[in-house]
């Protein structure tokens, strides 16, 4: 039993695998990425203008890697397939993703609060392709998968290279908040960690951002 259970383990890590090599096999090529328009650039930051694009998002709880490993997994089904019209999607870029910290939890709900809010939430998004509309997307079969219009936002981005660890995303989260402090800019809601690449690129080749929505007189 527990060698039938190791195998088809085994097989489902491969056929993600593969559902990567599709998607990220070429380092070099472009995939399809929401519009946006750079309105200023700076030494530590730049600011762009997002049109209106669509997501399929999942919130889970968990530590900032395991959930991301079971986001993905239930991303990449809901885009390789598993919805109800069996459809196959293309993969985009980024993936964006968000911590809401039990602390922050503990803020939104008090003063109800339960042991759950010991646990950090971590909201994961596919970017839609552009051809597709609300009306016109699958319906996911999973059911905590959500399919949502983002409004067009003014972003503050930081760039930065490296793997994908929690420590490199607190550290450039830190620097953007500050440089946006240091120059007087508002922010709105949470910051995004968006991944532009496939887990196998280098770290050093790895596109990595920092987003936070801003309010911005243009």
């Amino acid at each position: 039993m527990e060698i039938k259970l190791n195998i088809k383990m085994c097989w489902l890590d491969t056929k993600f695998l593969v559902i990567f090599l599709l998607f990220f096999g070429d380092v070099v090529s472009a995939l399809e990425e929401p519009e946006y328009q750079i309105i200023k650039n700076t030494p530590n930051f730049e600011i762009r203008h997002y049109s209106e694009y669509l997501v399929a998002e999942v919130t889970l709880k968990g530590s900032f890697n395991s959930s991301g490993n079971q986001a993905f997994r239930i991303l990449a089904g809901y885009i390789f397939g598993s919805n109800q019209t069996s459809e196959k999607m293309k993969m985009t870029a980024p993936v964006e993703s968000q911590v809401i910290s039990a602390s922050e939890k503990m803020k939104m709900t008090a003063p109800v609060m339960s042991v759950d809010n010991n646990y950090d939430e971590h909201i994961y998004r596919f970017v839609m392709e552009k051809k597709y509309t609300l009306d016109s997307l699958p319906i996911p079969d999973d059911e905590r998968i959500r399919l949502i219009k983002v409004a067009p936002k003014f972003m503050a981005v930081k760039k930065f290279s490296g793997r994908w660890s929690e420590k490199n995303y607190q550290k450039s989260k830190k620097a953007l908040i500050e440089s946006l402090i240091s120059e007087n800019i508002e922010t709105i809601g949470l910051p995004i960690f968006a991944r532009y690449n496939a887990p196998f690129v280098p770290w050093f080749l790895r596109r990595n951002e920092i987003m936070i929505q801003i309010n911005w007189d243009a």
